[in-house]
């Protein structure tokens, strides 16, 4: 099977239920017309269509399908901050570690309600968009929720400095070593609190630390990242320096790029039926608190799910487009 027809066949076998939001389309019409002329970041023509053909706003509506058309906004703004940070932070002409350092700190500092910063070649717009996306979220949401998102921020540009470094190094990680950066890379763990902003009902720490919570959205980190990792993998093979699932199986069992690309869906296979297992043992934590668990159950597998379903229909994935933004702040694909 080629790599394509092994997405679809996993699609096709993904046991969780696809949502999306009645909002999706009309805040991603917001998105293109009112939000990014606004921001005015650096991207030309071309790539503001390949932005608005990205579809962030169904993405975000596929994960939080019952949030308002206003905050369906706040977290498309906030995913497309995501989005641009990676195509900066990856591809053949992606920041090097010190300049994601730098733009680590900057953001941290914007989250943090702290002071104006600065980050070559990443500021003005994207630093505008970063503050525009968090003011909502930072106005409504108790100090505690905002040290858990600022926490999971850090965990994700930590993990994005070290494939940075490993591949500024020529260093292919082994498949262990692999998992759980790409836990850190993909931002999910980001994505998990954002529904308690959606919900307005923030999980205490003890439970939403619970060991088995942490093992169900590591479960659906893993499903969601080697998903996109089969997506990505034709784009990505000849820069990547073994940061794909498929590369890492394919360096540590010592076989072809096509065997691995059907281990990895092996893989995959076996930690959805893990996840469906996990999620389903949860038990009951009172009345009270039962609602936002059953919120943050529902945000994970909608990540799985969403994350299969908009990858399968995004130019981001189906088209040849190169990166949004490249390591100099210009648009389009790096010369």
């Amino acid at each position: 099977m080629t790599t394509g027809e092994v997405l679809w066949s996993l699609r096709a076998e993904c046991p969780l239920p696809a949502r999306l939001s009645p909002h999706a389309d009309a805040v991603q019409r917001w998105f293109v017309d009112e939000l990014l002329p606004d921001l005015d970041l650096p991207l030309d023509a071309a790539a503001r269509r390949r932005l608005a053909a990205a579809g962030v706003a169904r993405y975000a509506g596929r994960l939080y399908p019952g949030a308002t058309e206003a905050d369906l906004r706040v977290l498309t703004a906030l995913f497309t901050w995501f989005f641009l940070i990676d195509d900066a932070c990856d591809g053949p002409d992606r920041l090097d570690p010190d300049q994601i350092r730098t733009l680590r700190t900057g953001a941290l500092t914007v989250l943090q309600g702290g002071a104006r910063f600065r980050s070559p070649g990443l500021d003005g717009g994207l630093r505008r968009l970063l503050v525009r996306a968090w003011r909502e979220p930072r106005r409504r949401m108790p100090a505690r929720w905002r040290a858990r998102v600022v926490e999971a921020v850090a965990h994700h540009l930590d993990g994005t400095w070290r494939e940075a470094a490993g591949k500024a190094a020529g260093h292919r990680p082994g498949l262990a070593e692999y998992v759980e950066l790409r836990r850190a890379t993909s931002a999910a763990y980001v994505s998990y609190p954002l529904v308690e902003f959606v919900t307005g009902r923030p999980l205490p720490d003890p439970v939403y630390h619970h060991p088995l919570l942490r093992r169900v959205a590591d479960t659906g980190n893993d499903l969601l990242s080697w998903f996109n990792d089969l997506a990505s993998l034709e784009r990505e093979e000849p820069s990547a320096v073994g940061h794909n699932l498929v590369l890492a199986i394919a360096g540590e069992r010592r076989v072809p790029v096509a065997e691995a690309v059907r281990l990895a869906a092996d893989r995959w296979r076996d930690s959805m039926r893990r996840f469906v297992e996990l999620r389903a043992s949860v038990p009951s934590f009172g009345p009270a608190l039962d609602p936002a668990v059953t919120a943050h159950l529902d945000v994970v597998a909608n990540a799985v799910r969403g994350t299969i379903d908009w990858t399968l229909e995004s130019t981001r994935y189906a088209g040849k487009e190169g990166p949004l933004l490249n390591a100099s702040g210009r648009a389009g694909v790096p010369s």
